[in-house]
């Protein structure tokens, strides 16, 4: 049973439909990318998911409806969403930030932080430093920190590499790589379509708020005509 089942999802921002009867599946332990050009419904996909705006269509997560619940309801329910632009809140301690990725859990989620901190070494360093003061790569880092706090079973990830360093680019995507070996599944949405179709298990390509191709990763990597929209 896939872990996440998405039948038909329409999206509207007023007259303009952004996402138009997408189906996508994701099988527990899987990496699945969206990819495609900017405005192709790839965000507002992921929104609907997390609970985060209105949509028309069936979502289904560890079998279980979840269309029309509120976001928080689903966070607790085992999802969570790293948005673009990553959601830090700039006035907050790094360690303050984390806290609240564990706000579902209400007590005890200190005794994941150790393991956070191994993985994310540079957060420990600047726990007690506010959110604002951290480099672009930095705060990508307690962002995907902050969701693992929730103990997530599927991570959506948004943008994850967006405005870093080529070096930051690779360390994300193999932060990404562990993550989901270590058992948490990913859907991820990228730009940098040639980094994610690498670690993905299969990929969804996006075009105009419909799906235009499917498969796995490495036949997305060779398909000549999604070489040429999105790998050059």
């Amino acid at each position: 049973m896939p872990i996440l089942d998405v039948q038909g999802l329409n999206v509207s921002y007023g007259m303009i439909q952004a996402v138009q009867g997408v189906t996508i599946t994701v099988e527990p332990g899987e990496i699945v990318t969206l990819v495609g050009p900017n405005g192709a419904g790839k965000t507002s996909t992921l929104l609907a998911i997390a609970g985060l705006i209105r949509s028309k269509g069936g979502i289904a997560f560890k079998g279980r409806s979840i269309a029309g619940i509120a976001s928080q309801r689903i966070v607790r329910s085992g999802l969570s969403l790293v948005p673009e632009g990553r959601g830090t809140i700039g006035t907050l301690t790094v360690e303050e930030n984390l806290e609240m990725g564990a706000y579902t859990r209400e007590r005890g989620w200190r005794v994941d932080l150790p393991a956070i901190y191994r993985r994310f070494p540079v957060l420990e360093a600047r726990a007690s430093q506010q959110a604002q003061s951290l480099s672009g790569g930095e705060q990508q880092m307690l962002a995907l920190a902050r969701a693992l706090l929730a103990r997530p079973s599927l991570l959506l990830l948004d943008e994850p590499s967006m405005g870093l360093a080529p070096m930051l680019v690779r360390q994300v995507f193999e932060i990404i790589h562990e993550i989901n070996r270590e058992g948490t599944t990913v859907l991820l949405v990228e730009q940098n379509a040639n980094a994610a179709l690498k670690i993905a298990h299969r990929a969804y390509v996006l075009e105009s708020g419909r799906i235009a191709a499917s498969g796995s990763g490495r036949e997305m990597l060779s398909d000549a005509r999604i070489a040429k929209a999105y790998l050059s």
